[in-house]
C-alpha cells in the first residue's frame, strides 16, 4: 500500500511537465561547480553554480543520471561525481584514487557510444590528459583550492554549447547496461519486468545516513526466503523502484512543503488526487507545525482553517469520498529507514477529524490570542522552558496519530501538562485546552456517564475537582483585589497542594479569605461571598487526593473562573468607555 501510493504519486507528478520530475534513470541533483572544456578536450574555466547572497548559497540543480549507492564498495556516477571520481583529485590522500578515477572513465566508455557523441569524446580526451594538472596550471588557483578542500560534486560542459551539462546530451539515448537482474512479476505494478536487486537511496530523513537509506532492504540470511537474496525477496521492478524512491525523495526534498520533522522522526504527507475546494496539503503542515516561524501569517493560517471548517459544514467534502490523504512517519535506522506510522484516511474523514481536533481544543481565550492552536503551541506548552527538545519524542507522534484518526489523545500528554502546571503554577490557554480535549475525548470514546467540559465557565458543572479549581481562582481574585499590585498570590505558594490534595490547604485558604474580604467595599464583599456560596454548595467535603483526571478538572475550573473574571472586567470597562463617549 505504501509503495503503491508513492508509485501513483510519481506518475501523477510526472504527467505534469511543470513539475520537472526526473524521468526513469535520472534525478535532479544540486551541484555547486561546473567544469568548462572546449571541443578539443582542453580545460577552459571553473563555473560557480551556487546562487544567493552572503554565506548562505544554494547550488543549482542539474538533471543527471541517477546516482549509485556507495554505502559499501566503490562505484562511479555517470558524467558527474565528486572530484575524486570525476577528476582523479586526491584531497584525502586515498590509496585507491586511481581506481576511482578509472571507474568513472570506464563507466562512460561502457555505457555510451563515445565515438557517436563528439562532446562526450571531448570529455574523455580531457579526462585522459591529466585534468587536475590542467586546472592547476590555469588562473583558477584560489577557486580550485576551495574545491579541492571540499570535494564537491561537479558536472562538465562544452564551452559555447547551450546545454546545462554534457549529461543533457545523452538524454533520450539508450545506454548500454550489462544487467544480470532476473525478470519477475512486480509487487507494485503487477506487471512483468526486471526485478531490482537494490533500490535507489532515499535521502532527507532527519538523522539518517548522509549517503541515503533504504526503505526496502535485506542484508542478512535470516531475512531471506526460498533461497532468494537481497530485494529479490520482495520483487519490485526497476521501473517501480525508481518511481517510488523518486516520489519519496521529492517529498523529502529541502524545499518540500509536504514534510515536517519531529524529534528524530520525519513525516511526509500528500493527497491521492488534486483537490479543488480545499487542499489538505496546505492545512496539515500548520496543524502539526513543529516550529514557530516569524514568517508565518497568523491571519492566513486562521483563514485556511476556517475554509476547511466551512467546507465541511457546506458539504464540499462530499466529493472527497474516494480521495485519500496519506501520512507517513519515518525514522532513521542505521543505513535503513523504518516506518513509525502510516495513515491513509479519506480526505473527507481527515477533514472531519481535523475539525473535531480544533473543536476539542476550543476554549475561552484572551482577545489577542490566536483562534487556533498548532501542534507546536500544544506540545511546547507541556515542555520545560517551552522548548521542543524537552518533549518526549514518542509523544508528538502519538498526538499526530490521535489527530488524524480522531481517537483519544495519549495519557502522556495530560501527564506532561499537569507536571508543567504544577512546576510553574501557571494554567495558560494551551494547557487548559489540552486538558479539556483530553478529558472530553476520553468521555466520548469510553462512553463514560459524564458530561463533557464546556468551552467556557459552566456554573452547572458539579464535578468536585472542577468546583474546587473555581474556588481556588475566586480566593486568588479576592486576595488580588484586597492587595492591589501584589506580586505573589496563593497560586504561587499553594497551587500544587491545592490541585493534588485540597483537604490540606483549603481550610487555611478559606480562613485567610476572611481577612482579605474585610479590605473590600461592601458590594464586592457581597459578590464574592455569594459566588463562594454558589461554588461550595456542591462540595460536601474537600477531597484528600485528586487523580490525574481530577487534577485536569481542577486546572480547567481554575482557568474558566479566571477567564470569567477577566471577561466581566472587560465588559465593565467597555460599558464605562461607552458611557463616557456618550
Amino acid at each position: 500500500m505504501i509503495l503503491q501510493a508513492f508509485f501513483e504519486y510519481y506518475n501523477r507528478k510526472a504527467s505534469d511537465p511543470n513539475n520537472f520530475i526526473a524521468p526513469e534513470g535520472w534525478e535532479w541533483k544540486e551541484i555547486p561547480y561546473r567544469i568548462l572544456i572546449d571541443r578539443n578536450g582542453e580545460f577552459v574555466a571553473i563555473e560557480d553554480m551556487r546562487e544567493g547572497e552572503g554565506r548562505i548559497k544554494r547550488s543549482k540543480k542539474f538533471l543527471v543520471p541517477q546516482s549509485v549507492k556507495r554505502t559499501v564498495g566503490k562505484a562511479a556516477n555517470l558524467l558527474w561525481d565528486n572530484i575524486e571520481y570525476a577528476l582523479g583529485a586526491n584531497p584525502r590522500d586515498r590509496d585507491d584514487i586511481e581506481e576511482r578515477f578509472t571507474l568513472f572513465k570506464e563507466r562512460i566508455k561502457n555505457e555510451i557510444e563515445v565515438d557517436k557523441l563528439p562532446n562526450v569524446k571531448a570529455l574523455i580526451t580531457f579526462l585522459e590528459n591529466n585534468p587536475v594538472q590542467q586546472i592547476e596550471n590555469s588562473g583558477y588557483n584560489e577557486q580550485w583550492e576551495k574545491i579541492f578542500s571540499e570535494n564537491p560534486f561537479i558536472v562538465f560542459k562544452i564551452d559555447g554549447e547551450s546545454h546545462n551539462s554534457i549529461c543533457d546530451e545523452i538524454r533520450g539515448i539508450a545506454l548500454t547496461k550489462n544487467s544480470s537482474e532476473p525478470e519477475g512479476i512486480c509487487l507494485i505494478t503487477g506487471e512483468k519486468g526486471y526485478i531490482a536487486r537494490l533500490h535507489p537511496a532515499i535521502k532527507g530523513v532527519r538523522g539518517g545516513n548522509t549517503q541515503g537509506g533504504a526503505l526496502v532492504s535485506y542484508n542478512l540470511p535470516s531475512f531471506n526466503s526460498y533461497g532468494k537474496k537481497q530485494n529479490f525477496n520482495s520483487p519490485i521492478s526497476t521501473k517501480a523502484a525508481f518511481s517510488y524512491t523518486t516520489a519519496l525523495n521529492i517529498l523529502l526534498g529541502k524545499d518540500s512543503q509536504n514534510k515536517v520533522t519531529i524529534a528524530d522522526s520525519t513525516i511526509v504527507f500528500w493527497a491521492e488526487k488534486k483537490t479543488e475546494e480545499i487542499n489538505p496539503e496546505e492545512i496539515f503542515p500548520w496543524v502539526i507545525a513543529m516550529q514557530k516561524s516569524e514568517k508565518d501569517d497568523p491571519d492566513a493560517e486562521t483563514n485556511r482553517i476556517k475554509k476547511l471548517l466551512e467546507s465541511i459544514y457546506t458539504g464540499k467534502f462530499v466529493s472527497q469520498k474516494t480521495n485519500h490523504f496519506y501520512v507517513l512517519g519515518l525514522a532513521p535506522n542505521a543505513a535503513r529507514i523504518s516506518v513509525r506510522f502510516w495513515k491513509a484516511p479519506l480526505v473527507e474523514e481527515f477533514g472531519k477529524n481535523i475539525k473535531q481536533h480544533f473543536d476539542d481544543f476550543e476554549i475561552v481565550r484572551g482577545p489577542k490570542e490566536l483562534q487556533y492552536l498548532s501542534l507546536y503551541q500544544i506540545l511546547s506548552s507541556t515542555a520545560l522552558a517551552y522548548k521542543m527538545d524537552n518533549v518526549p519524542p514518542n509523544l508528538a507522534g502519538a498526538v499526530i496519530e490521535s489527530i488524524i484518526d480522531g481517537t483519544p489523545y495519549p495519557q502522556t500528554l495530560a501527564q506532561q501538562c499537569i507536571r508543567r502546571i504544577r512546576a510553574e503554577q501557571n494554567v495558560n490557554r494551551a494547557r487548559a485546552a489540552i486538558l479539556k480535549a483530553y478529558l472530553n475525548r476520553k468521555i466520548r470514546f469510553k462512553q463514560l456517564n459524564q458530561k463533557e467540559i464546556t468551552m467556557a465557565l459552566d456554573p452547572n458543572n458539579t464535578n468536585v475537582a472542577y468546583r474546587t479549581g473555581r474556588l481556588f481562582a475566586t480566593l486568588e481574585k479576592i486576595q488580588e483585589e484586597a492587595n492591589p499590585g501584589i506580586n505573589t498570590t496563593i497560586r504561587d505558594r499553594y497551587y500544587g497542594a491545592a490541585s493534588s490534595s485540597p483537604i490540606t490547604v483549603f481550610p487555611r485558604l478559606l480562613s485567610l479569605k476572611n481577612s482579605h474580604l474585610k479590605k473590600l467595599n461592601e458590594g464586592r464583599k457581597i459578590y464574592f461571598e455569594k459566588l463562594i456560596g454558589e461554588i461550595v454548595s456542591e462540595i460536601i467535603s474537600f477531597p484528600t487526593n485528586l487523580s490525574l483526571n481530577e487534577q485536569a478538572n481542577f486546572a480547567i475550573g481554575y482557568y474558566h473562573q479566571r477567564q470569567d473574571f477577566f471577561s466581566k472586567k472587560s465588559e465593565k470597562e467597555e460599558i464605562i468607555n461607552n458611557s463616557n463617549n456618550n
